[in-house]
């Protein structure tokens, strides 16, 4: 891709966060604005850095991390394509408390706080639906505390790979469906506070029961039901 064809404020509008912004409003967010390709295992930040901007994953995986006093990494978040991340951090002035860094070859976005600010201080809309945002991520970071105090780990596992399947898919829809890991099952054992040893024990558990077929980094679900019941049976 041209970085230099990419049409930032057409990108800006397609996001839940400026969908109804108008052209000259997203003009001024796109001057703003900034795209960098990032290749795998490259910092978007590191931890105690200043936080002048928040970002938003165009292309490839970014994941969010802290580490423990013991330099042990715990990842937090996994950043997929369309979602943004740090706009709290952003408002609140302060440097990054946690750290991210590319899991993938990675097209980043990143818009200025100054820059939203503005846009803040043209229309109370605007902040509106950057608070619904942050709601949203709040929301699902408590459901993540949630998941780890009081689900088991194949729970846990069942969770993921179901998160992204239509409602009606869990509840009796025979058909089958696929999901393909997106990052690393290390990653992913890690998203889920889980050891890569555990996740993949869970994995082939659910494959010997006829609940996944696992084909590298695809996993076909015959009967996504049937799996949604498997914690409770």
């Amino acid at each position: 891709m041209d970085l230099s064809q990419f049409d930032l404020p057409r990108y800006l509008s397609l996001l839940p966060l400026f969908q109804e912004m108008q052209k000259p409003e997203l003009q001024r967010l796109a001057e703003g604005s900034r795209l960098r390709r990032l290749a795998r295992g490259e910092d978007v930040f590191r931890i105690g850095e200043p936080c002048t901007e928040f970002h938003v994953t165009v292309s490839g995986q970014v994941k969010l991390f802290a580490i423990s006093p013991q330099g042990q990494e715990k990842i937090i978040e996994i950043i997929g394509p369309g979602n943004s991340f740090a706009e709290a951090l952003m408002f609140l002035e302060r440097p990054y408390i946690i750290g991210a860094q590319a899991l993938t070859d990675t097209l980043l976005l990143s818009v200025s706080r100054d820059a939203v600010m503005r846009e803040a201080e043209r229309d109370p809309r605007f902040c509106m639906r950057m608070l619904a945002g942050l709601s949203r991520r709040l929301h699902g970071l408590v459901n993540d505390v949630q998941a780890y105090a009081l689900h088991s780990g194949m729970e846990r596992v069942i969770g993921f790979l179901l998160r992204d399947l239509p409602e009606d898919a869990r509840e009796g829809a025979a058909e089958a469906a696929s999901v393909v890991l997106p990052v690393s099952k290390a990653a992913i054992a890690s998203r889920l506070s889980m050891t890569p040893e555990y996740f993949s024990r869970v994995l082939h558990e659910l494959e010997s029961q006829g609940l996944i077929v696992i084909d590298k980094r695809e996993i076909t679900i015959p009967d996504p039901a049937r799996l949604a019941r498997h914690p409770l049976s």
